[in-house]
């Protein structure tokens, strides 16, 4: 509607998929499946529950009247009994049996895991078409020479892959976080209002292998091989800050990737996809702008910030419970999923897209490759017969002089420098056979190829088609 607040998440970035799996629709039929499977359960286990009304419930699974759940929110103020009496007026031959024995955190908490635990398997999918299409560049770049940087300054060269391959083992390592998390989402179970199971103790008569059962047939239904062994009312709100964890992880991988595409981009070296009818400024026609890797630098910031949320949660929770998680959860973490959707939906549109402008990255190279082979040029005088601290001078006094004129807008003039120096044992032809970048470039190529070898494996089979994104 246009007169309330739209998420620019659901609204603009993030995918159908993401939005719709944090929708209230989703949400309330993860709950209704979760009592049904209660109920079916209980009736299996001996408690009076028939099938038809187990059946009751499972026809009425999508039939949700939010309206009248509304209604009954403002009169209770509490919404999981505003939704058991609208699950009860659809279904009433089982509207006496709903929610037998159990506390709120059944569906409120049992259901964000399950829809965390989806969550993050999409994330996961996501990560990889990333980590496939670094793989592909960095190994089709790996021996291709570039200058690299230290504190953003001329240093020795890389290769444009080495460069990637710096992006992708990041990526690579939020792989390994999001298994970690997703490891640790368990089922909480029927737990009762405290996490003694006093409620079930009564119900099956102090029967502990019925109420063992219970949780294991709920568990399974929903896909869980494993249950918390202990809890309070809620799951340890520990998942939480182990999820935003891994999704700020993400987050810090791509800022950087994004990061550093836009310095190569004002150095014309790497460029961004930028579509043909593209508009870069309303003012300025001439403009190509970074707009995609700006845009996954800011949603990347408020995902590392949001993951702050869950370790001040978790911190505070006292005893068995407190509810001050609630109101909190109800936005980092829907937000946080749908955050890391959009960040990698936009990181997957780049690096499928990247651009090498290579005429500009080689005359970066020639620019300073001759003082990146000064140690070279030295060694070879050297063998000559020449003093190195005496050739070590000459080289010092030539490239202040050289990098002075460049200073001043000029070009590399420090060979012809060396050239001419009466003491300089190496004539300009002489210096110029051995400026060939490929043997400046060390080991990068041998070590982009043992990186991919690694990251093959995990993006075998993969669909690798990338959503359509509005940028």
């Amino acid at each position: 509607m246009k007169n309330n607040y739209v998420s620019p998440f659901s609204a603009r970035y993030a995918s159908e998929y993401m939005s719709s799996l944090f929708a209230a629709q989703t949400r309330i039929e993860t709950w209704r499946k979760l009592w049904v499977e209660l109920a079916r359960a209980e009736g299996e286990l001996g408690l009076p529950i028939t099938p038809e009304q187990v059946a009751a419930l499972q026809a009425n699974v999508s039939n949700i009247d939010f309206d009248y759940a509304a209604q009954k929110e403002k009169e209770f103020k509490h919404d999981v009994m505003a939704h058991i009496h609208a699950y009860g007026a659809v279904a009433p031959e089982a509207a006496g049996i709903i929610h037998l024995g159990a506390t709120s955190c059944y569906v409120t908490d049992n259901a964000d895991l399950i829809i965390y635990r989806d969550a993050l398997l999409y994330i996961r999918s996501e990560l990889l078409k990333v980590i496939a299409n670094l793989t592909d560049f960095a190994e089709e770049y790996k021996a291709m020479p570039t200058l690299g940087y230290t504190h953003y300054q001329p240093a020795q060269l890389v290769t444009v892959g080495k460069r990637a391959s710096l992006w992708l083992q990041d990526f690579v390592s939020d792989l390994d976080e999001i298994d970690f998390a997703l490891k640790n989402v368990k089922f909480l179970g029927c737990r009762g209002t405290t996490g003694s199971q006093a409620s079930f103790k009564e119900l099956f008569n102090g029967d502990m292998t019925k109420i063992n059962e219970l949780n294991t047939r709920i568990a399974d239904a929903f896909g869980f091989d494993d249950i918390f062994d202990v809890q309070g009312q809620t799951y340890p709100r520990k998942v939480d800050s182990r999820i935003l964890n891994a999704l700020s992880s993400i987050a810090q991988s791509a800022h950087k990737l994004a990061t550093d595409m836009r310095l190569l981009q004002h150095d014309r070296q790497l460029f961004e996809p930028f579509g043909k009818t593209q508009v870069g400024s309303s003012a300025m026609p001439y403009k190509r702008n970074p707009m995609m890797c700006e845009r996954v630098c800011s949603l990347s910031r408020y995902l590392m910030a949001d993951a702050m949320n869950a370790p001040m949660t978790i911190s505070v929770q006292w005893m068995e419970r407190t509810l001050d998680d609630s109101a909190n959860r109800r936005v980092s973490l829907p937000e946080g999923f749908l955050c890391a959707d959009a960040v990698l939906r936009l990181v997957q549109k780049i690096t499928d897209g990247i651009f090498v402008n290579t005429p500009v990255i080689e005359k970066t190279v020639r620019e300073y490759l001759p003082f990146i082979a000064t140690e070279n040029l030295m060694m070879e005088g050297v063998k000559r017969g020449a003093s190195r601290q005496d050739l070590h001078e000459i080289i010092r006094q030539c490239s202040m002089q050289a990098i002075s004129k460049m200073d001043n807008g000029e070009g590399c003039d420090l060979l012809d420098q060396l050239a001419a120096h009466p003491d300089f044992p190496l004539t300009l032809e002489e210096m110029n056979s051995v400026l060939d970048p490929c043997d400046y470039i060390g080991c990068c190529p041998e070590q982009v190829q043992a990186l991919v070898d690694k990251t093959r494996p995990l993006i075998s089979g993969i669909d690798r088609e990338n959503a359509e994104i509005n940028i």
